[in-house]
């Protein structure tokens, strides 16, 4: 994958705020405001959707995220292209990256709250002691 490609897509979506990217699942994920919104695969940019903004995807010929699952069947998930027109520009992308983002929101308020860690156990001075010199 290039990192042109990967450098321009966050620009595309800069104008939601600071964006953020990494490596994943051979392709790249795309966060602002820790929200995952767009991912990276075989140089195409998919947004994230729900029910209440795929008509719009597909209205503009968008099409989902698929990929092949061990039983020879395909598994798609809740990101489809972004329209071919958005990708010339962060203006054009603009509409759609708030759809994308606006989806990742109600998706985070969907989900149960984290439970929280217990925090991590501190060494007694005597176990540290015989660690040191162990």
């Amino acid at each position: 994958m290039s990192n042109d490609f990967v450098a321009w897509c966050r620009e595309l979506l800069s104008p939601l705020g600071t964006v953020r990217s990494r490596r994943m699942f051979g392709g790249h994920g795309f966060y602002v405001d820790d929200l995952f919104l767009a991912l990276i695969f075989d140089e195409r940019l998919y947004l994230k959707v729900d029910d209440e903004t795929r008509a719009s995807f597909e209205a503009q010929g968008c099409t989902p995220f698929t990929y092949s699952v061990r039983d020879g069947g395909q598994h798609s998930l809740s990101y489809f292209t972004a329209p071919d027109d958005a990708m010339d520009s962060p203006t054009q992308m603009l509409p759609w990256a708030r759809l994308a983002f606006a989806s990742a929101l109600r998706a985070r308020a969907s989900k149960p709250p984290a439970r929280k860690r217990a925090p991590a156990a501190t060494p007694s001075p005597a176990s540290a002691r015989k660690r040191a010199k162990g």
